[in-house]
């Protein structure tokens, strides 16, 4: 079957086959699937066309909701490079200019932000290329879809980047908390340990990680100055200063021991995972380079799928088309 025209219904297919494969494919699975033949030309523009309606729908306002909410939210943020392309435009409108002369590869971090109530294994998610502010706009939509209110506890898992701290300040105020990841700690402590213990570095590993689970973070400290490399030695070579940076430059962010009493998460694994599944397996193919504004649309559609948002998408398009 050759199609002259694109239905409601077959736009949903195409857009459905375009949000998990590249363009090339769409028809194959068309034709696999529907026995209809398409060409990739006209699959894509369906595919961004919607990508951008999704996009570009109205969202909701970023502000606590006036009600009691859900006990405890778990928020979690993590960024995936992506790889996008841009190309210049030509100055004289009328010049028909060899674009591959202009073209600009390079990368861009997608940032993704997930939260959930304590319990829940069903996440609400939200994604930005934009500056920390948007970030945080998407981390409080985010958490309002998962039950966000005045009484809500809000207690977000990252790496140690000082704008997502400021952040979950700004956007909760004191029902917020940040905790540092863990494991992310764990990281500068390792490789410090290897210039400390020696042959050893595990135990002494062991015993740090020990101390930071019982707020023991000042033990942790004096530990690190003992062995701290001189000011002579370069950054690159000095990894025993770096951890001690790292620990004493992020007060009030490292209280894993009330979090694992309250049964809440010092690591975030969970956000580390949901990159690969929602960003990753679709935006970061090997060979496939996205023009900004296209990964942008594509992210949404993404989350849209992820968030469970995509029947209601549809059913949206068939009551304004009524």
């Amino acid at each position: 079957m050759v199609c002259r025209g694109c239905s409601e219904p077959l736009q949903r297919a195409i857009v459905d086959f375009g949000a998990d494969a590249p363009a090339a494919r769409i028809p194959q699975k068309l034709k696999e699937h529907y026995g209809i033949e398409l060409s990739a030309g006209t699959c894509w523009p369906i595919v961004l066309q919607h990508a951008q309606t999704i996009d570009e729908r109205p969202k909701a306002a970023a502000l606590i909701a006036e009600r009691d909410g859900v006990e405890q939210l778990i928020g979690e943020i993590d960024g995936s490079m992506i790889p996008v392309v841009e190309t210049a435009e030509a100055n004289d409108p009328n010049a028909k200019a060899d674009r591959r002369k202009t073209r600009q590869v390079g990368w861009k971090e997608a940032r993704l932000t997930l939260v959930h109530a304590l319990g829940s294994v069903t996440p609400v998610f939200g994604a930005t290329v934009g500056p920390p502010a948007q970030v945080g706009e998407t981390l409080v939509r985010a958490a309002v879809q998962a039950g966000l209110g005045r009484n809500t506890r809000v207690h977000v898992v990252s790496d140690g980047a000082s704008w997502i701290a400021d952040q979950v300040s700004e956007q909760f105020g004191l029902q917020g908390h940040f905790l540092v990841d863990f494991y992310h700690v764990c990281e500068y402590l390792t490789a410090a340990g290897k210039t400390i213990a020696g042959t050893a570095p595990r135990a002494w590993l062991e015993t740090q990680k020990d101390r930071l689970k019982q707020n023991r973070l000042q033990d942790v400290i004096e530990e690190l100055k003992r062995f701290v490399e001189d000011d002579t030695v370069a950054d690159d070579n000095a990894p025993v200063r770096a951890a001690l940076r790292y620990l004493t430059n992020r007060p009030g962010q490292f209280n894993y021991q009330d979090a694992l009493a309250a049964k809440l998460p010092i690591g975030s694994g969970e956000i580390e995972s949901a990159h690969r599944y929602v960003i990753q397996d679709r935006l970061k193919r090997a060979g496939a380079w996205w023009k900004l504004k296209n990964a942008k649309h594509m992210l949404a559609l993404r989350v849209c799928r992820a968030n469970q948002e995509w029947d209601s998408y549809w059913q949206s398009r068939g009551q304004q088309a009524a």
